[in-house]
């Protein structure tokens, strides 16, 4: 399987905090990997600088070989995006909201007939479709920030937190979804505080701690209490004691 994104010695800095740390990471088509990790991490700024949001103080990130930096533009074509509150018009229906990123984003076919298809397709009913977005849940909320990154034709989606706050119900038809979409050949780089969703859907988890990577791991050799306790491991050791990727 080819990388999708690939993060190449890739770090950054805020004055004299550093977000991200040396990250080596790469995600295949196919592939869900999950990161995990407190807040301040590194997780989403790993994610912003695949989305060109920031730029790195030194390392590359690349999406399909294409050097985010180099052209933000191009890199950006390739890249679906859902964060933890997926922002749409609230006065607009799930389909009119559908069809107004897919314009923005330059997609070929925005007909009524697509739209429904790319609605149903992340499992988003037909009535839903055609209510205001006023009155839609989070996880439907989702639903549709999904639909705008297939639209796109996405090679790549990247989640920030999107698990939170869903029931879990809605948690588990997100991640089936999620499932469903690396298999036809997406890659999926989810940031997330749910240590075993991550474990049932991923093929691999990445530990960060501090803007490091802290462990990779299989996620086909691990259960729950496993990774729970790996997990646990690395967020008691002290800060002061060199760690290393597994």
């Amino acid at each position: 399987m080819a990388d999708v994104l690939r993060a190449e010695s890739l770090s950054k800095r805020f004055g004299n905090n550093t977000a991200l740390d040396t990250l080596n990471l790469s995600v295949a088509s196919g592939q869900i990997v999950c990161m995990l990790g407190a807040n301040g991490a590194g997780k989403t700024t790993t994610i912003n600088l695949f989305l060109g949001f920031l730029e790195p103080s030194s390392g590359k990130a690349y999406v399909n070989g294409q050097d985010v930096q180099a052209d933000k533009t191009a890199a950006r074509r390739q890249l679906g995006y859902v964060p933890e509150q997926v922002a749409l018009y609230p006065s607009l229906t799930g389909l009119e909201n559908l069809e107004y990123f897919m314009r923005l984003s330059g997609a070929g076919d925005t007909s009524e007939q697509q739209l429904r298809v790319l609605l149903d397709k992340v499992g988003l009913d037909q009535v839903a479709a055609t209510r205001r977005v006023q009155d839609y849940s989070k996880g439907m909320r989702q639903k549709v920030g999904l639909a705008i990154a297939l639209g796109k034709n996405a090679h790549a989606l990247l989640l920030d937190e999107p698990l939170s706050g869903l029931d879990p119900k809605a948690a588990n038809e997100f991640c089936s979804l999620l499932r469903v979409l690396a298999d036809e050949g997406k890659a999926v780089l989810m940031a997330t505080h749910d240590l075993f969703r991550a474990r049932e859907i991923s093929d691999k988890i990445v530990i960060m701690k501090a803007g490091r990577m802290v462990a990779a791991l299989d996620s086909n050799a691990l259960d729950n209490a496993s990774l729970e306790k790996i997990y646990l491991q690395h967020m008691h050791d002290s800060e002061t004691q060199p760690e290393v990727a597994s």
